[in-house]
């Protein structure tokens, strides 16, 4: 089957590979050594490296050992284990239920587990994630299965966020193809035409140190890759300020609460809250209007002379710091003693001892908002202000200590009807040169309705 498939394709290409098979049914029952030892056969013959292991993937920490005792690391993780106890949902039993659980979804976490700091301590790591059609979509008599697969999505995820800073990727995929566990539902037409190997190459891909995917999902089979991501509709706002929501006020806005016509496609936890922080700023400026209103019920600001706001430079400050600000803030964001690659950023005697790049936040936000309130025309309020996204470039790395001088400008300004974005550029300078670049962008509640722009091709795009 898949697993078969990836075996062969990675030896293929010289990697050395553990292949792990109990040698069950497709229900789970039974053991046997044969399908493992048969695959690692088939890769010796051909010249490559490969050894057996024949352990539960609920023993994911012998799976590892296995791979470092005869290879010496592990650098890529295929999560593919997989049975089957198909029934209806009134029909499955405990049992039927927490087996599934535990080979697809804990399995997978306990291996992943077991070769994380491997892969954290070597900068390097590939994880896949296998989920399916049924997990994504559901499936008649695959409750138990489907859970475990949409599961599965949520856990690589997060690892692909938590995994990002040390190289470690994970992705999903959601394969379509003959095995031991499709045969018993697919004819046989279907199962010889949908050969594993149509999936293998992705995999491959994937896990290849050039390849920059991460956190994404991907439907294939039959030669044919897709990549799947959510889309959310704008929404209706169905309550009014300082008013009650009820069923009926969500019953009238049903048809907008489903309109996918110009819909969203979120790609991150803060991208989905965000839509959140914009629906109670209109609430509270302007009462119960639709989410893509842009100008009914709105505060509206006098005359804004768009012109002569933007390139305004707002001010200059000088920011001076001792070494102390730069570890105070890497211990702030998550930078711990017990990591010896944290030391450099907290220890001022390490010979590598540097300044988080990130840190350039913070010189900047000296200058972020002086001028601001004394733009013409804006009715802003500070006490009403968000701030939205942060973006930075960096140019040269930060001194450890010293002086930054930070020179704030506006970049642009849009209305967004309950309330006007600035866009504020700040570049800091260390002496006469230019060591980094923020961008911010400020949302003014009750500061809209001007008759401006809603988008800007100035506002950088955060990755």
């Amino acid at each position: 089957g898949l697993g078969r498939a990836y075996a062969l394709a990675f030896a293929e290409r010289g990697a050395s590979v553990v292949v792990n098979d109990l040698g069950g049914d497709f229900k789970g029952y039974g053991k046997s050594s044969s399908a493992a030892d048969k695959v690692v056969n088939e890769i010796r013959a051909k010249g490559g490296k490969a050894v057996p292991n024949y352990d539960s993937v609920e023993d994911g920490e012998k799976l590892v050992k296995t791979a470092l005792d005869a290879f010496g690391r592990i650098d890529i993780v295929i999560n593919n284990a997989g049975i089957l106890r198909d029934r209806s949902f009134v029909r499955i039993s405990d049992e039927d239920w927490d087996i599934i659980h535990r080979i697809h979804l804990r399995g997978s976490f306990l291996v992943t587990r077991a070769a994380w700091n491997h892969m954290k301590n070597q900068k390097f790591g590939r994880i896949i994630m296998t989920s399916s059609a049924a997990g994504i979509y559901g499936n008649f008599g695959q409750a138990n299965y489907s859970a475990a697969k949409l599961g599965l999505l949520g856990l690589s995820n997060t690892i692909a966020i938590e995994g990002r800073k040390y190289n470690i990727h994970c992705n999903t995929i959601a394969p379509t193809a003959g095995s031991r566990l499709t045969q018993t539902v697919m004819p046989q037409d279907l199962v010889d035409a949908f050969k594993p190997e149509y999936v293998a190459p992705l995999v491959v891909w994937l896990c290849h140190e050039s390849c920059a995917e991460n956190g994404s999902l991907f439907e294939v089979g039959a030669g044919w890759i897709g990549k799947l991501r959510w889309e959310r509709s704008l929404g209706a706002i169905v309550r009014g300020k300082n008013q009650p929501m009820t069923p009926e006020a969500v019953r009238d806005k049903w048809e907008k609460v489903c309109d996918f016509d110009n819909a969203s496609k979120p790609g991150s936890i803060q991208e989905s809250i965000s839509v959140l922080n914009d629906a109670l700023s209109q609430i509270e400026s302007q009462g119960n209007i639709s989410m893509n209103s842009t100008s009914s019920g709105s505060v509206v600001s006098s005359s804004v002379d768009t012109a002569s706001i933007v390139g305004r430079e707002l001010a200059t400050n000088v920011y001076t710091y001792t070494h102390l600000e730069p570890i105070l803030y890497a211990l702030g964001v998550g930078m711990s003693t017990k990591d010896p690659d944290h030391l450099k950023f907290l220890f001022e005697g390490s010979e590598e001892f540097c300044c988080l790049p990130s840190f350039g936040v913070i010189p900047a936000q000296t200058s972020m908002f002086d001028g601001v309130p004394s733009l013409p025309g804006l009715n802003i309020d500070l006490a009403k202000m968000l701030h939205g996204e942060q973006y930075l470039e960096l140019y040269k790395p930060l001194p450890t200590s010293g002086q930054l001088t930070s020179v704030s400008t506006v970049a642009d300004i849009l209305d967004k009807g309950s309330g006007a974005v600035l866009l504020i550029d700040v570049n800091t300078y260390c002496g006469k040169d230019l060591v980094c670049y923020n961008q911010f962008s400020l949302f003014f509640i009750g500061a809209g309705g001007f008759g401006g722009k809603r988008t800007s091709e100035k506002a950088k795009v955060n990755s």
